[in-house]
């Protein structure tokens, strides 16, 4: 087409693709910082800026005009749009691409059912800390009766009140508010200690509506979010005074520390401590380190649940305390004290006879060693290190005899079969060897997994306990085929969790994903069924004879 032909949507996109960002299309004055825009143009531009260039999901009559837009700047190069059959695993797929890559997503759905599917979905990103952007069809403002898709009612924004539990919500019924609600999403998705989903609501008369000499301007950039350490009159000194009186001190490691781990390393020998770590965080202190007594709680390992229980002091970093890591205040029995590193007030008081230390986990570590130095060096030799070093090795042990014994017979098939500790080692030691990503499932594939890993770096294997969100791990796949620097990804599913969805075997051919789906039948909810008969004897409901 000859650029006098060329609409004013289709200029202004190439003029930011041959600039290279819209901000140097704008210093060049190839792209005018004032024009006539649609609203749904505004958003796409808005979030370019902020370098949120992957979209995925289903578009409806709900989402028209937005899908206009995204067609024309993914013809300039500015975008990519993944079409798949269900909103769900788009989350999945934003989910696991921001969390491997740091790239963010913006999930798109029309209104209606599809948005729910949606907010089902953001659970995930929700528990583990994740931004993906949503941006959802809505009803029209104008009330001119039911929509079609619409919460049945007589009640305007029953959407909007309804995606506000699970996050930041904002709805563009005025077009003049568009930069805030894009400033609002940028908060939400890229804060400093707790990123999270943001609902976009797009109401289908609003999309099209023309934003009259727009300035292009004001469109809020990427930001770059940071908290300091924590600060106090004498708090490191406090901190030092309680870890240096206490015998027996346990680290309790969530995801809130992804990025502390030399920090953490060190404050281990200072301390004298051992770490329990949470599944989210496998490789942060390598498994091999020998203050690493893995994970611990109610599927957790025989030496993180002896740190846990025989320790007198807690120092949790980064930790929300999940009843299954921590196991809802029966843990840590003989503490008589806790020093607690969180950004978030909130978790940070979450124990009583507690010091908190509200910062950065790995500054606020930082700042607590260089205290911790100002000391006599802990024996590398003490009585809690031995034992717990014990532990570890009898930990190991009972690991070991259950690789080497990989068969045996189930009543169910009938025949000898490998164990799933087994069969996760196999992959897993596969994965590490040819740098594949691993993703984990909910159920006990993934309680299996979180035992078996032997991470020694941070990123390679993704466990999706915030949620225990069956399905995500296939999901996850199609991040190989949207992340910018492209990787091999294993998912490990349960044959529960593998069909709830399952649509991830066209949409990963569609889209060039590269992986593998490591399929689990046992024919059963292996992990409630265990729990049933741990607890009353027998299971129920749990289980099928169906052949997979």
């Amino acid at each position: 087409m000859h650029p006098s032909h060329l609409t004013s949507r289709e200029k202004r996109a190439a003029a930011i693709a041959a600039a290279g960002s819209l901000d140097r299309a704008l210093a060049a004055g190839t792209l005018p910082g004032r024009s006539d825009l649609t609203l749904a143009e505004f958003i796409v531009l808005g979030l370019i800026r902020q370098d949120v260039k992957t979209f995925i999901g289903i578009l409806g009559h709900g989402s028209t005009e937005i899908a206009d837009v995204l067609r024309t700047y993914e013809q300039a190069g500015l975008v990519r749009m993944y079409g798949v059959r269900h909103e769900t695993e788009a989350v999945h797929a934003a989910t696991a691409l921001g969390w491997v890559s740091g790239e963010k997503a913006a999930v798109i759905t029309s209104i209606g059912p599809g948005a729910l599917h949606a907010l089902a979905g953001a659970l995930a990103p929700l528990s583990n800390g994740i931004g993906v952007w949503f941006l959802l069809g809505d009803e029209t403002t104008e009330d001119e009766g039911p929509n079609m898709q619409q919460i049945p009612g007589h009640e305007q924004d029953r959407y909007q009140r309804l995606f506000s539990a699970m996050g930041k919500t904002y709805k563009l019924h005025t077009l003049g508010a568009a930069s805030t609600a894009l400033r609002r999403g940028r908060n939400a998705t890229a804060h400093p200690w707790k990123p999270g989903p943001f609902f976009l609501l797009l109401p289908m008369n609003t999309q099209p509506a023309l934003i009259r000499d727009a300035n292009i301007r004001e469109l809020p950039g990427r930001g770059n979010p940071v908290t300091g350490p924590a600060a106090g009159p004498g708090l490191y000194k406090k901190a030092a005074e309680k870890i240096l009186e206490s015998r027996r001190v346990v680290v309790k490691v969530g995801g809130g520390a992804r990025r502390a781990g030399p920090e953490l390393s060190e404050f281990l020998e200072l301390a004298d401590a051992v770490a329990v770590t949470s599944p989210l965080v496998p490789g942060l202190i390598p498994f091999s380190h020998p203050r690493n007594m893995t994970v611990g709680g109610s599927k957790g390992s025989i030496s993180g649940n002896f740190a846990m229980e025989e320790a007198d002091l807690l120092v949790a970093v980064g930790s929300r305390f999940v009843c299954q890591s921590d196991c809802s205040r029966t843990a840590y029995p003989n503490i008589r004290a806790t020093v607690n590193i969180n950004a978030d007030p909130d978790t940070a008081r979450h124990y009583e006879n507690h010091l908190a230390m509200i910062g950065d986990a790995g500054e606020t570590l930082a700042a607590l060693n260089r205290e911790l130095k100002k000391s006599s060096p802990p024996s590398n030799d003490s009585e809690w290190f031995r034992a717990c070093r014990e532990k570890r090795r009898e930990w190991d042990l009972f690991r070991r005899e259950r690789y080497a014994n990989p068969v045996r017979y189930d009543p169910v098939w009938g025949r000898e079969v490998l164990t799933q500790p087994a069969a996760i080692k196999t992959a897993l030691d596969w994965a590490g060897k040819n740098q594949a990503i691993s993703f984990f499932d909910a159920g006990d594939v993934q309680a299996n997994g979180f035992q078996v890993a032997e991470d020694e770096t941070p990123g390679r294997t993704f466990t999706e306990t915030g949620s225990s969100y069956m399905g995500f791990a296939a999901s996850a796949v199609l991040a190989t085929a949207m992340a910018r620097d492209r990787f091999y990804a294993l998912a490990f599913c349960g044959d529960g969790s593998f069909v709830m969805n399952p649509q991830i075997l066209i949409d990963g051919v569609a889209h060039g994903a590269t992986g593998c789906i490591l399929i689990f039948d046992n024919r059963r909810m292996a992990a409630i069924s265990g729990l049933q008969r741990a607890q009353y004897g027998t299971d129920y409901a749990t289980s099928d004879a169906v052949e997979v």
